[in-house]
């Protein structure tokens, strides 16, 4: 059984090895799951996935392996004949015990037997059910519920809690804090109000048992972020992501700097959309008043004429001096990592000559805004 479901879990391009397959042997072997596919699905889970990304794969594999069987327990009895298990029964049996099912007509018999008073008390059960007349055709409340026990509900991987975690689909705001954890640097900055107690054990067994309470500051993420976005137009179809993505920053870094820009980055950039005419900010600024060691995280769709990106007046709010690649390649020069996030389907840039154009510019770091995307951008910016 287990060799066939590890097959299946690797055509389903789950990367689990032999080592985990013997672990997951060596845990049912002490019976700590036995006879229930439910529990078996979580075990198996923990001990044969290791990356969050491949959870959703995982159940749709195991809803393909498992299809049609209500528990372990029905599986095993299809493939153990029927002789195989009374032989074993009577084994079981003491003497006496055997004698006086002999007496009762054979253990086929008692089988029977024990059959119609199952049936019978059923029967008996439903038309006490039938006699508290609730809902139409004498159906009961609790007669439903007792056939819904017997049919039971959706399976825990058919529900496919983790569909978000896929590497290669559109993100939602759990997704992508996953994903933006990987840019982390964490340090103990601040006031000491985090209790440490391996330092305290390790400074009263120091101090003979004369309780040393030691104290210290909490641990934040320290990584500083310039998050640029691209605002209006035909960013309008990616609106409802790309708020998922700075709800998403905003509670994983603590140093976050966002501005918003139209198409492609000129002289400006804006705090708020509603105000992008009278409350402009020179992109100068934003140049000198950030530290080299920002990582610029630039997300646009990179979709406009080429020459909103290569010609001076191409921008199509205002007259820019200057083209907006001068503008990019100074963002360039200017901090050590910068990447573009790009909400389209990646399957669609061969075919758009600015989102080439862009990537050329930005070093070939741009990204799909998938699971897989982000977290290959966030890799980039940690190197």
């Amino acid at each position: 059984m287990l060799i066939n479901f590890f097959l299946a879990l690797k055509k389903a391009r789950i990367p689990v090895s032999i080592t985990e397959l013997l672990h997951l042997h060596e845990i049912l072997t002490a019976r700590l799951v036995y006879a229930d596919v439910d529990e078996f699905y979580y075990l198996s889970r923990m001990a044969l996935v290791k990356d969050e990304r491949h959870y959703d794969k995982f159940d749709r594999a195991v809803a393909t392996y498992f299809r049609g069987l209500e528990d372990l327990a029905s599986m095993l009895a299809s493939l153990i004949p029927d002789e195989y298990l009374r032989r074993e029964f009577e084994k079981s049996l003491t003497k006496e015990e055997l004698d006086k099912i002999k007496s009762l007509g054979g253990l086929e018999k008692l089988i029977e037997a024990f059959k119609r008073e199952v049936e019978e008390a059923a029967r008996g059960e439903g038309k006490e059910k039938d006699k508290e007349g609730k809902g139409e055709n004498g159906r009961g409340k609790e007669g439903d519920q007792r056939k819904g026990k017997k049919r039971r509900g959706k399976r825990t991987w058919d529900r496919r809690d983790y569909k978000a975690y896929d590497d290669n689909i559109e993100l939602g705001t759990r997704g992508l804090k996953i994903s933006l954890r990987r840019l982390r640097k964490l340090a103990r900055t601040g006031a000491e109000d985090e209790f440490d107690i391996d330092t305290t054990i390790y400074k009263t067994a120091k101090n003979g048992g004369l309780l040393d309470i030691i104290m210290r500051p909490e641990r934040h993420n320290t990584v500083k972020v310039l998050l640029l976005l691209d605002n209006g137009g035909s960013m309008d179809a990616h609106v409802k992501v790309c708020e998922e993505l700075f709800s998403a920053a905003r509670s994983e870094f603590k140093h976050l700097e966002t501005y918003y820009f139209h198409n492609f980055i000129y002289d400006g950039v804006w705090k708020e959309h509603n105000r992008r005419m009278s409350q402009r900010i020179e992109t100068w600024d934003i140049l000198h008043k950030y530290s080299h060691d920002y990582k610029v995280i630039f997300v646009g769709d990179a979709t406009m004429a080429p020459y909103e990106i290569t010609h001076s007046g191409g921008s199509v709010e205002h007259w820019n001096e200057e083209a907006g690649a001068i503008w990019l390649q100074r963002v360039m020069d200017t901090f050590d990592k910068v990447i573009w996030i790009n909400p389209t389907p990646l399957d669609t840039w061969e075919y758009s000559t600015s989102v080439a154009l862009t990537n050329k510019m930005v070093d070939e770091q741009m990204f799909p805004l998938t699971i897989r995307g982000i977290e290959d951008g966030m890799n980039f910016l940690t190197k």
